[in-house]
């Protein structure tokens, strides 16, 4: 029986680790703000917010299918073309990483990745939302009222 209990917790534990996580505005901002986003590549931190509330909406476990057979997947919605491996569709996998990495809670993964993936030449140009969304627009409301 107490093997069984321990069993029990441990699938838990892991059960957990696969869930997404919603996050609001400021909690992520703080994540972003400590791993180095801001001013990453130009960007300011209320670039990379926008971002992620455009891509996922702060959804961490998101995953789009598209028409051309990729995924994308995560809070910053990152590509399997070319950024990650998911076992159906082909990727130079740059990130080094499974796209079930990109849909946990822990996004430390996901900001290694979007970090590697902004240094080349589209930039955050590469993503419609941000395009669409962010780009040229005041985004000081991202994270001005955060306590950062």
């Amino acid at each position: 029986m107490k093997g069984l209990c321990l069993w029990l917790a441990l699938l838990t534990c892991l059960m957990v680790k696969v869930y997404g996580k919603i996050f609001n505005r400021c909690d992520l901002a703080s994540i972003l703000q400590r791993w180095g986003l801001d001013g990453h590549e130009g960007y300011s931190l209320d670039n990379w917010v926008c971002l992620a509330y455009y891509a996922s909406g702060f959804n961490t476990a998101k995953v789009t299918q598209n028409s051309d057979g990729t995924s994308e997947y995560g809070i910053f919605q990152i590509n399997s073309r070319s950024w990650c491996a998911d076992h159906h569709s082909t990727s130079r996998n740059l990130c080094s990483l499974s796209c079930r990495d990109l849909v946990t809670d822990e996004i430390i993964d996901d900001i290694i990745c979007v970090k590697r993936a902004v240094a080349g030449p589209e930039g955050l140009e590469a993503w419609d939302g941000w395009r669409n969304h962010c780009h040229g627009k005041n985004l000081h409301y991202w994270t001005a009222t955060c306590k950062l």
